[in-house]
């Protein structure tokens, strides 16, 4: 071969090695953030949180959901999708917090930094870290502020509990437990809801965390007790449900609803009476430490730590009340509304 054709060839090859060297370096981190739903107000915030986040340290991020809460088979295929597309991190809030450890453990297995963000999962080491509100503290509060502000009555209340789901995923357990422990009941195994023996529970039923699960389940426990004087619900949406069912039998100014979210609307519908007080989370700032917990793993191996005397990273609660119960720190709604979401 001619001499001045080896140069050309051996420059070719070096620019083009130096080109893909090049945009190798230039090829950004992924990171996946798989969500219950996209359509609670909850996990919309979350996701412009870590997307956000995402953009500012340079990450590029894939954004799954499942079709309603529950459903495990979704996350799972988007965890699969995650492995196979390379990402370094993953952020998911689990629909079934056990049934989904599998499938985690492969992603971890393949290297990838996995940070549960609201849920734990169970076991809650299944996952590097969690990135949650306190939920049994969440839970706690509003059990607390009701059976202040019923007083003497709550002797004898007929509490209505409207959770999540029949798979009883982690965080829907902590609320009820946290409920149920702040009202002054026992909680049985503290593990799982529904196997309390307090006369004062009139039943459990599961909304999928929407307004129409909600009203569904409201309506269901109605006629078991058609005097339900408290009602605890998993989250807004359910307890936005659960008012239009006590509204369409003439019940509203009767019951006290408490819920857990501290999104806007929720925060809205605490101002306007149909919820008496609500936990405030705060999904954006979960999703954004989430995404930067990545970022620093993709930096040098550096892993989250845990809340000192907490096995999770808690990013906060605050009881949002205009009705403030005496030994109960809260809000207002007006500060509920300055850190609202949705």
């Amino acid at each position: 071969m001619h001499k001045s054709t080896v140069i050309r060839l051996s420059l070719a090859a070096s620019m083009l090695a130096a080109g893909a060297g090049l945009a190798h370096a230039q090829e950004p981190a992924k990171a996946c953030l798989i969500t219950k739903t996209d359509t609670n107000p909850f996990f919309v915030k979350m996701r412009e949180g870590a997307s956000a986040k995402a953009e500012e340290l340079g990450l590029e991020l894939d954004t799954f959901a499942g079709k309603l809460d529950g459903d495990n088979e979704t996350q799972v295929a988007a965890i699969e999708t995650c492995i196979a597309g390379g990402a370094k991190g993953i952020l998911i809030t689990p629909s079934n917090s056990s049934a989904i450890v599998d499938s985690v453990q492969q992603a971890r297995d393949a290297g990838i930094l996995v940070i549960a963000l609201d849920t734990p999962l169970d076991p809650i080491d299944a996952a590097d870290m969690t990135f949650a509100t306190d939920n049994f503290l969440a839970g706690e509060l509003i059990g607390q502020w009701a059976k202040a502000t019923m007083g003497d009555a709550a002797a004898d209340a007929k509490i209505a509990l409207l959770n999540i789901d029949i798979a009883q995923p982690s965080v829907g357990v902590l609320r009820n437990q946290g409920f149920l422990t702040g009202f002054g009941i026992d909680v049985g195994d503290p593990d799982k809801w529904g196997d309390e023996e307090d006369p004062r529970i009139v039943g459990n039923d599961v909304t999928q965390g929407n307004e129409e699960g909600g009203r569904k389940a409201m309506e269901n426990l109605l006629v078991q007790e058609p005097f339900i004087d408290m009602v605890y619900t998993v989250n807004e949406p359910a307890a936005a449900g659960a008012y239009e069912a006590l509204k369409a039998v003439g019940r509203e100014g009767e019951v006290t609803i408490v819920s857990v979210d501290g999104g806007c609307p929720g925060v809205e519908n605490v101002e306007a009476g149909v919820i008496g007080a609500t936990s405030q989370q705060y999904p954006l700032l979960m999703a954004s430490k989430g995404i930067e917990a990545i970022a620093a793993f993709v930096e040098d191996g550096t892993k989250p730590e845990a809340t000192e005397g907490k096995n999770f990273f808690d990013t906060g609660v605050e009881l949002v009340t205009d009705a403030p119960a005496e030994g109960i720190e809260s809000i207002s709604v007006a500060e509920g509304k300055d850190l609202c979401w949705g």
